[in-house]
């Protein structure tokens, strides 16, 4: 079975930085076609697509953090990551890596290409 354990989250005020984690097992991150992101959900609000990689390497970012999220992989740790870097209130939600097979889709960003999700770690940027 799939599993999807992420890491990372916490507290951190704005202008800081965290790194979050997601091990996976039962699935490999750089196989061919496999591809992951990057999705959060803050209370109230619909759950958005933040970053995506394909096998491949190639990424999108969601507008509202290009230039401050990057978002890589370990092969060898099969490990997915998201560097958040000048962080902002407004980042504020409950983070969630996830995982497919298939190939990159057209629409990376949107959560219900995915078939696989972590548990969610929480990231609050305090003002």
């Amino acid at each position: 079975q799939v599993q999807l354990v992420q890491s990372g989250g916490g507290l951190v005020q704005s202008g800081g930085s965290l790194r979050l984690s997601c091990a996976a097992s039962g699935y490999s991150v750089g196989s061919y076609g496999n591809y992951m992101g990057w999705f959060r959900q803050a209370p109230g609000k619909e759950r958005e697509g933040v970053a995506s990689i394909s096998s491949g390497g190639s990424t999108l970012y969601a507008n509202s953090v290009k230039g401050r999220f990057t978002i890589s992989r370990d092969n060898a740790k099969n490990t997915l990551y998201l560097q958040m870097n000048s962080l902002k209130p407004e980042d504020t939600a409950l983070y969630y890596c996830a995982a497919a097979y298939g190939g990159w889709p057209s629409a990376p960003l949107d959560p219900i290409k995915y078939n696989y999700w972590g548990q969610g770690t929480q990231v609050t940027v305090s003002s």
